[in-house]
């Protein structure tokens, strides 16, 4: 079976973290489906990367730096956006860390809050910001939030990504119910072991470690940032016009051992 075809063409669309791993792939693939992409960042040299990805395949897309941890930095980044293309139709708020691996006891105060403020207290902030120009546009009106499978279930040694991620879904839910009277819909993610560049921190660029974590899932493999970027492509195009609030895992089924 060929790759699901999806046409977002005239379709301004806005991917943070979009410099590497999923972010990059969403938006290069939003790229090919002729949406005008938006790549966001705090890493200007990678996210120029994913933008000549796109470009050289003859899409477009242009560079907007954020730091998705400040306020400003994303209100700017949407003013920014409705100056260049007038309006915004699609938000896939990516940008995330990992923090550091610590249990409860050891998890320093500055570690919890860093991790909650980029992965969870951005999506806020994006979503606070995006929703109204969104709600403007037309066209299509979809955002898609990236949680976990650890916001899921529990992963011993990240509280504050595990926190983070529960709350990017409870967020998600909010939102999707706010909105649904207006045409917006808004749903979210949950990718378990992809390989990426947080998966490579996470196991140390180690195989063996690697394998270790590819025979926990039930299918057997890491997924492909492809396999994810198809999923969120599919949830914000038409053919997903009755789904809203949903939270979709894809992990190969991890979440339901």
């Amino acid at each position: 079976m060929g790759k699901a075809k999806f046409d977002f063409t005239d379709q301004v669309v806005l991917v943070t973290g979009a410099a590497m791993g999923i972010g990059r792939q969403v938006a290069v693939d939003f790229g090919k489906a002729g949406a005008k992409v938006i790549v966001s960042d705090i890493d200007a040299d990678k996210a120029h990367e994913t933008v000549n990805l796109i470009n050289k395949d003859q899409g477009e897309s242009i560079f907007i730096k954020c730091d998705v941890s400040k306020e400003m930095d994303i209100k700017n980044l949407i003013q920014n956006i409705i100056e260049e293309y007038g309006q915004l139709n699609i938000a896939c708020n990516n940008a995330g860390i990992e923090g550091t691996v610590a249990h409860i006891d050891q998890c320093s105060i500055e570690n919890w809050n860093n991790v909650m403020q980029v992965n969870l207290t951005s999506v806020f902030l994006s979503m606070k910001y995006e929703i109204p120009e969104i709600l403007k546009a037309k066209g299509t009106k979809s955002i898609v939030n990236l949680s976990s499978i650890a916001g899921l279930v529990g992963f011993a040694g990240l509280p504050a990504y595990v926190a983070s991620k529960h709350g990017v879904i409870g967020l998600t839910k909010n939102a999707a119910l706010e909105y649904a009277n207006q045409n917006l819909r808004v749903n979210a993610i949950c990718p378990g072991p992809i390989k990426t560049p947080m998966l490579d921190r996470i196991t140390h660029n180690n195989q063996d470690e690697e394998k270790a974590l590819s025979q926990g899932v039930p299918l057997g493999r890491l997924g492909d940032p492809e396999e994810v970027s198809s999923a969120i492509l599919y949830l914000c195009s038409d053919q997903a016009s009755y789904i809203s609030g949903q939270v979709l895992p894809i992990d190969g089924g991890w979440v339901t051992q």
